[in-house]
């Protein structure tokens, strides 16, 4: 999911242009082919961050061309790679993404996740030799769509301290879940281990922002507020110990579990320093209509339903994701509003 470790090229977000989301797709596509990625994977990538600018996650937008082409300058990147299913008759789903870029890898091996979660109950993917520079709710969305429960996990670059420490170890390894619903958009939810995303004090610092206390510490291992100061020190777990032990399941999930990089081992692996997490992605996925009690048939919808509601009968509560679907019906209709200096560099690009 992250992490660049620059700016160059993007503005204040008060100097936007409106595009719809047709545009948008064709300015990232058009932009990653000129720079030399293959059609498919350049498709796969646009149709990504087409879906969080529609979604209003900006961090994980267009704003995320500009690291996806600086990733291609890695002597071990090919972004024409052709991604490579592996499937046995175990519950292990295997995709070599060849060392290209994520959004294709999921593409291909989505669908043989799901047809094994559905035949055996539960599945997972494993997709290795990968740039991961997405955000991972699209894939747990695609998931439980389709009635399955999913999760996500992947390794980072080492920005995080572990709890207690001064010195970064861990990714800001995300992780995302998904739980189908009856009606309406399904329960998602697409977070950090780290207080914050990396993508978002990088964006405090483009807008020239102080960061909230309790997100990251300088150099020296001192707590500041100074997006700069944070890039060049270490992020924070969020919760302390809580955070850093999620950290740590990620780390081991995607990382020595299906043979992949941990988060300091795609650091060492980056010697252009671009930022971009090379390792693997964890998913998982499961089919509810095998949990259900044996001769009972499956009630999960109508109790996860009632879960939902005692939590939204309180006042100013919500789930997770609601700002994101209304962001959604909004931005498809209205267009969304996109940094006209970042329009200028990704135009440049093309």
């Amino acid at each position: 999911m992250v992490e660049g470790s620059g700016t160059t090229g993007l503005a204040h977000m008060s100097d936007t242009e409106t595009l719809d989301l047709e545009a948008i797709h064709a300015l990232a596509g058009t932009a990653l082919q000129a720079q030399g990625f293959s059609s498919a994977q350049a498709e796969a990538i646009a149709r990504n961050v087409t879906a969080a600018e529609r979604d209003g996650c900006l961090s994980h937008g267009l704003f995320r061309i500009p690291f996806y082409v600086a990733a291609a300058s890695n002597e071990d990147c090919d972004p024409s790679a052709v991604p490579r299913l592996h499937t046995a008759k175990g519950a292990v789903v295997q995709v070599d993404a060849g060392h290209g870029f994520c959004p294709l890898a999921l593409e291909v091996g989505l669908e043989a996740l799901a047809d094994t979660a559905r035949t055996l109950g539960i599945a997972l993917l494993a997709i290795r030799r990968v740039y991961n520079i997405a955000s991972l709710w699209p894939e747990v969305e695609w998931l439980a769509e389709r009635g399955l429960v999913g999760f996500a996990c992947t390794t980072s670059v080492a920005y995080v301290a572990p709890a207690g420490g001064t010195k970064p170890v861990f990714g800001t390894n995300p992780m995302a879940f998904g739980f189908p619903r009856t009606d309406g958009p399904p329960y998602v939810f697409d977070q950090a281990s780290s207080v914050s995303a990396r993508g978002e004090i990088q964006l405090h610092l483009r807008e020239g922002k102080p960061l909230p206390a309790g997100w990251a510490i300088d150099a020296a291992g001192q707590a500041t507020t100074d997006p700069e100061a944070a890039l060049a020190g270490a992020q924070l777990p969020f919760g302390g110990y809580k955070g850093a032990s999620l950290a740590m399941m990620v780390e081991l999930l995607a990382g020595p579990l299906i043979g992949e990089l941990s988060s300091r081992e795609s650091q060492a692996h980056d010697v252009n320093n671009t930022g971009a997490p090379f390792g693997g992605e964890f998913l998982l996925a499961i089919d509810p209509e095998h949990c259900a009690a044996p001769g009972q048939k499956a009630d999960h919808g109508a109790r996860a339903e009632r879960l939902f509601a005692d939590v939204l009968s309180q006042e100013g509560t919500r789930l997770p994701s609601a700002r994101r679907f209304a962001a959604r019906e909004r931005h498809q209709s209205e267009g969304a509003a996109v940094s006209a200096s970042l329009l200028e560099t990704l135009r440049g690009y093309c």
